[in-house]
């Protein structure tokens, strides 16, 4: 039972470190697109926000997922 409890706070910290890497990425490739065409600055900004969430929604499921499983 022990085990079980240690991989899955194993794995909901994976997601958790995913998901902050996905969303630094995407970060990243906002300002880059802002800092390129700033008269896009507007568009780029929601889809960044809609990524961004979409990410930390599947990132919480699977955290969700692994302490339900252990």
């Amino acid at each position: 039972m022990e085990g079980t409890i240690v991989l899955a706070s194993i794995g909901a910290g994976i997601a958790a470190l995913a998901a902050g890497i996905g969303v630094g990425k995407i970060g990243a490739a906002a300002m880059e697109g802002i800092a390129r065409q700033p008269e896009a600055a507007s568009k780029i900004q929601t889809a960044m926000i809609i990524s961004a969430a979409l990410i930390e929604g599947v990132a919480l499921f699977a955290v969700v997922v692994a302490l339900m499983k252990g």
